[in-house]
């Protein structure tokens, strides 16, 4: 009986654990996935504006912008670039 009541802790023990950190690997996740987005789609805004004189400086506001909020965040630089 006691080998059992061990291995049913450790199970619980493990879902817990796994629980916990599944939550920020998610997080981490995303954040990566936005950022490799966000740098490509300001890469490909470069190359195409290029046609019309119009780029975006790649520095680290823009790179942090562009990883941060992904899609959202490199129309917000198009935008700003525009109107400013």
């Amino acid at each position: 009986m006691e080998p059992l009541l061990y291995a049913l802790l450790g199970i619980l023990l493990l879902v817990v654990i796994t629980k916990i950190f599944a939550w920020p690997v998610k997080i981490l996740i995303k954040l990566v996935v936005n950022g490799v987005l966000g740098v490509v789609l300001l890469l490909i805004v470069n190359y195409i504006g290029a046609y019309w004189s119009f780029s975006i400086g790649i520095n680290v506001v823009t790179a942090l912008i562009a990883g941060f909020a992904g899609i959202p965040g490199v129309i917000f630089l198009i935008l700003f670039k525009l109107f400013l």
